[in-house]
């Protein structure tokens, strides 16, 4: 059974649009790359105002640049992650290529997420530090690249070198206590 949700989803390209159909009852609006047309920017701006945003996109450098262009446009726009490794065949890299179910999971841990970011902040919250990725193993380790990536995913955050996961934690409002259980979590499956 299919996701039914009120915002609006956007992805790259028409073969992004068939794949999260296939997981998502909701109005999915193609941006076409790059060269994103006048008429694609007024009905992304109108879904943006009269149901809110959620931002899909590839998970490669293509992609980011998309999500930060929109992103730029419509700061407040749901931001949804597949990892690299789950949108892949074959050395093709795409939301094409992630099963319904991967993709329905993205969409509900971006929602989640959004809604955990408007919510007080707990008392106990902390903020990550660097010295804290380094003392988890997701900074200055030879494994600490395959670790943060395992962690973004489980997060639903978006993959990030040990710079841009202190923003993102900030930004998802991610303590360190939530952290420290994720990464237990992580190790216990490896």
């Amino acid at each position: 059974m299919k996701l039914k949700i009120s915002y609006a989803i956007v992805v790259e390209g028409r073969d992004d649009v068939d794949a999260v159909s296939k997981a998502i009852d909701a109005l999915i609006i193609p941006t076409h790359g790059f060269g994103i047309t006048a008429e694609t920017w007024s009905l992304i701006e109108k879904a943006y105002k009269e149901k809110g945003l959620i931002i899909l996109t590839d998970p490669d450098f293509s992609g980011e640049e998309i999500r930060r262009k929109l992103t730029s446009k419509f700061p407040d726009a749901i931001q949804a992650y597949v990892a690299q490794d789950l949108a892949t065949t074959a050395g093709d890299i795409g939301i094409e290529n992630a099963r319904p179910e991967v993709i329905a999971a993205a969409i509900e841990q971006a929602l989640a997420n959004a809604e955990k970011k408007c919510e007080a902040l707990p008392t106990d919250y902390e903020e990550v530090s660097m010295s804290d990725l380094a003392m988890l193993g997701l900074s200055g380790d030879a494994r600490a690249s395959e670790l943060r990536e395992a962690l973004c995913s489980k997060l639903g955050i978006g993959y990030g070198n040990a710079k841009a996961l202190i923003k993102k934690l900030s930004y998802w409002r991610i303590g360190i206590k939530e952290l420290e259980q994720a990464i237990e979590e992580i190790k216990q499956n490896i």
